[in-house]
Protein backbone atom coordinates (compact mmCIF):
# COMPACT_ATOMS: atom_id res chain seq x y z
CA UNK A 1 0.00 0.00 0.00
CA UNK A 2 1.68 3.34 -0.94
CA UNK A 3 1.56 6.13 1.28
CA UNK A 4 -0.47 7.66 -1.34
CA UNK A 5 -2.95 5.88 -0.70
CA UNK A 6 -2.83 5.92 2.99
CA UNK A 7 -3.27 9.72 2.99
CA UNK A 8 -7.11 8.99 1.42
CA UNK A 9 -8.19 7.03 4.24
CA UNK A 10 -10.29 8.33 7.17
CA UNK A 11 -9.74 7.10 10.75
CA UNK A 12 -11.75 4.31 10.64
CA UNK A 13 -10.74 2.83 7.80
CA UNK A 14 -6.78 3.04 9.16
CA UNK A 15 -7.88 1.63 11.94
CA UNK A 16 -10.16 -1.12 10.76
CA UNK A 17 -6.93 -1.64 7.94
CA UNK A 18 -4.09 -1.43 11.08
CA UNK A 19 -6.10 -4.25 12.50
CA UNK A 20 -6.53 -6.87 9.65
CA UNK A 21 -2.47 -6.41 8.58
CA UNK A 22 -1.41 -6.90 12.04
CA UNK A 23 -3.18 -9.79 12.25
CA UNK A 24 -1.85 -10.81 8.25
CA UNK A 25 1.51 -10.41 9.85
CA UNK A 26 1.52 -12.62 12.85
CA UNK A 27 -0.43 -15.19 10.73
CA UNK A 28 2.66 -15.01 8.38
CA UNK A 29 5.17 -14.91 10.57
CA UNK A 30 3.85 -18.16 12.14
CA UNK A 31 3.36 -20.05 9.42
CA UNK A 32 7.26 -18.96 8.35
CA UNK A 33 8.34 -20.16 11.63
CA UNK A 34 6.92 -23.62 10.96
CA UNK A 35 7.96 -23.79 7.16
CA UNK A 36 9.96 -21.47 5.16
CA UNK A 37 7.75 -18.92 3.06
CA UNK A 38 8.26 -19.21 -0.79
CA UNK A 39 8.89 -15.36 -0.77
CA UNK A 40 9.86 -14.05 2.59
CA UNK A 41 10.03 -10.68 1.14
CA UNK A 42 6.00 -10.50 1.90
CA UNK A 43 7.05 -10.34 5.73
CA UNK A 44 8.76 -7.25 5.46
CA UNK A 45 6.76 -5.38 3.19
CA UNK A 46 3.93 -6.32 5.40
CA UNK A 47 5.86 -5.07 8.29
CA UNK A 48 6.41 -1.43 6.51
CA UNK A 49 2.72 -1.53 5.80
CA UNK A 50 1.78 -1.63 9.18
CA UNK A 51 4.48 0.54 10.38
CA UNK A 52 3.22 3.33 7.76
CA UNK A 53 -0.62 2.97 8.69
CA UNK A 54 0.38 3.65 12.08
CA UNK A 55 2.62 6.71 11.48
CA UNK A 56 -0.59 8.13 9.99
CA UNK A 57 -2.84 7.17 12.82
CA UNK A 58 -0.73 8.91 15.13
CA UNK A 59 -0.12 12.25 12.72
CA UNK A 60 -3.54 12.49 12.75
CA UNK A 61 -4.36 12.56 16.33
CA UNK A 62 -1.32 14.89 17.24
CA UNK A 63 -2.86 17.16 14.74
Amino acid sequence: MKQSEIKELSVAELEEKLGDLKKNYTDLKMAHAISPLENPIQLRDLRRTVARLATELTKRELQ
